[in-house]
């Protein structure tokens, strides 16, 4: 991951506040340049209207960009120390100008947002190796009846690789079978895969799919008279 991805992962521009901050806006991009590290070098950033974030460092005497910063394995001495000062000035314009999603992509925060008022119910995220796990539970029951997750493609589908958004969600067993015929549907990554079902968050699906997906597996939630479902 980039560094701009890492220090900016789930979070979104506030566009007025970018101006505020001494952003320049121009054809739809937002821009701004900062001189630091004794004003050797200068950090220009550009933020797009679709909340893309693309960074670059060029050493200011050769006018050239600064491609150290970009190798992992170039830590410590003068490079860290550039890479260390750059990263600061990300972290501000993150702090002063963004706010925090609590997944990284649309789809997964939309979806969030209407389990909430549907359900009234918020995710947890209990583990910390693994942060961008949120899980949704009915209170009543405490059981689980969706996780939303930050996987590489390559956990579902071999063939395709990169970061991607799921939910894993609890069906009727035939319905699962139908389901994994359709697109966007996969056989439910790390979970009982008769029972639960993953459905991908990249606008494969319709909002609208996967919330009739959710709600028949929060109905296997409820407490009924006789026990729980």
């Amino acid at each position: 991951m980039s560094i701009e991805g890492r220090v900016f992962s789930r979070y979104v521009p506030d566009f007025e506040k970018l101006i505020r901050f001494g952003f320049v806006q121009s054809k739809g991009k937002y821009r701004l340049e900062k001189l630091f590290h004794n004003g050797e070098f200068k950090a220009v950033i550009t933020i797009l209207q679709n909340g893309k974030i693309e960074g670059k460092v060029f050493d200011v005497i050769n006018e050239d960009e600064f491609l150290p910063l970009r190798i992992e394995n170039q830590e410590g001495g003068f490079v860290g120390e550039v890479r260390t000062e750059y990263e600061n000035i990300l972290t501000e314009i993150r702090e002063s100008c963004f706010k925090r999603n609590l997944f990284i992509y649309p789809q997964a925060n939309r979806i969030c947002e209407t389990i909430q008022n549907t359900f009234n119910d918020m995710p947890v995220f209990p583990w910390e190796t693994d942060s961008g796990y949120g899980v949704f539970k009915n209170p009543e029951s405490g059981k689980w009846y969706a996780l939303i997750m930050n996987i590489d493609y390559s956990k579902i589908d071999k063939k395709r690789s990169g970061e991607i958004e799921v939910v894993n969600l609890k069906l009727d067993e035939n319905e699962v079978s139908e389901r994994l015929m359709q697109k966007g549907f996969y056989p439910a990554w790390h979970m009982n895969k008769k029972k639960w079902i993953t459905l991908i968050l990249d606008d494969t699906l319709s909002d609208k799919t996967v919330m009739e997906c959710i709600k028949k597996s929060h109905a296997f939630t409820i407490k009924h008279k006789s026990g729980i479902v």
